[in-house]
């Protein structure tokens, strides 16, 4: 696996190059101004394009896949801003390989994603538009060139991944769609046979324990996270850095873990007065955090041994509620000898065997397959007590009938 890394130059670009101007349809950090860092995973044949988002400093990678095609030209997974940064390091690609064929997207619920493939796809007029079967929009189901798709080459991936111009290079698998009430979930698993490159959205995740290099380009929503109360001044080096994503991975991944508790707004107020800091940037001195001393612990859990898991919001609320589905499709993912992972968040590429894959799913499942010798100390469900805030979420959601309830275990 090649790991170049392609930042330009702060002084060779100008700040309208990764600026974002759709920025309001989805609200959130870093809002108009995007970065974009190019990795070369698989020499000459895969790249990830990692860009930034977040709400109130808890900033994760957004990635996008750019696959090179055996016949010439490239697929893309998953678009990103394509912002004239991004759009200038995929035409180096272009350049070298050929034009991009494919543009794939490859979930129907997560709008960080499908946001991006209407104005990505009019950069490249010739390319064809794949997308995940069964697409709704909220509050009003809407058509999909309404979207913003180009109406004329956007076309629904088939339940039968070889009746595709790519099935001589790709297979792939969808799991959904899985009814949530007023939505769907649903995914599609890509696998690039050549370079045994598995693609997903948000099934998996592994959780790096350094902040990712899109993540310290700003270095301040690190920072910010690094403090202990409202009066911290903190530094900038590694250290902090480092503590500062840890804790970001934890507010991501379960929104309150047990390790934090959340002061009275009076308290809350009462510190913001005393902060050294208190800029707009700096939401004015507010600060509505205390963590317990002992926090790292939940992180050292979520991170295990380079773990890979499903996120705990997928696993509390969307796919216990089609448990089968869910485990017959990660049956299928495990069939394909794939040797990397590559999610659209947190870490990337992740170095996976198949059997760990499935691993991942076993909380899904009353007997998880303990026999057959393939668990090991990363396969252990996350701390329970951390999904605590989830749990009480979705409590409400089935007391009130929003979304359907949990199904019994396989």
């Amino acid at each position: 696996m090649a790991h170049d890394e392609r930042v330009e130059n702060a002084e060779q670009i100008h700040p309208s190059d990764f600026s974002w101007s759709f920025w309001p349809v989805v609200p959130i950090y870093p809002y108009g101004k995007r970065r974009t860092i190019r990795k070369e995973v698989v020499k000459d044949t895969v790249w990830t394009f990692d860009q930034l988002q977040g709400i109130f400093y808890v900033v994760v990678p957004v990635r996008m896949t750019v696959v090179k095609l055996q016949s010439g030209g490239l697929l893309v997974y998953a678009p990103v801003a394509p912002t004239r940064e991004c759009i200038r390091l995929v035409m180096e690609l272009v350049e070298q390989h050929g034009n991009v064929k494919y543009i794939i997207l490859p979930t129907i619920s997560g709008i960080e994603h499908k946001v991006f493939v209407g104005p990505f796809a009019r950069y490249f007029a010739n390319a064809q538009v794949f997308v995940a079967p069964n697409q709704w929009s909220f509050p009003l189901n809407l058509p999909l060139s309404w979207l913003g798709l180009p109406s004329k080459r956007t076309l629904l991936l088939p339940e039968d991944s070889s009746q595709t111009p790519f099935a001589e290079e790709f297979d792939y698998a969808i799991l959904g769609p899985i009814e949530l009430g007023p939505g769907r979930f649903e995914e599609v698993a890509f696998f690039h046979r050549r370079s045994h490159t598995l693609l997903v959205t948000d099934s998996v995740v592994s959780v790096p324990e350094e902040p990712p290099a899109i993540v310290q380009l700003d270095p301040y929503p690190l920072l910010f996270h690094a403090k202990d109360n409202a009066s911290d001044i903190v530094e900038d080096n590694q250290a902090n850095r480092r503590k500062g994503w840890q804790r970001i991975s934890l507010f991501a991944l379960y929104f309150q873990p047990s390790v934090l508790k959340i002061p009275t707004w009076s308290e809350v107020f009462g510190n913001a007065l005393k902060a050294p800091e208190r800029s707009k940037k700096a939401y004015f001195g507010l600060f509505p955090f205390k963590w317990n001393l002992d926090w790292k612990r939940s992180f050292d859990a979520l991170r295990g041994n380079g773990r890979l898991f499903v996120a705990p919001i997928l696993q509390t609320l969307i796919l216990n509620r089609a448990p089968r589905e869910t485990i017959e499709w990660a049956d299928k993912v495990t069939s394909w000898d794939f040797q990397w992972i590559i999610p659209c968040h947190f870490d990337s590429p992740i170095q996976a065997q198949p059997h760990q894959f499935r691993q991942a799913f076993s909380f899904l499942e009353k007997q998880p397959a303990i026999s057959a010798g393939l668990f090991n100390s990363s396969s252990y469900p996350l701390p329970q007590e951390d999904f605590k805030l989830l749990r009480v979420i979705d409590k409400g959601l089935n007391k009130f009938g929003i979304v359907p309830p949990a199904k019994e275990k396989v």
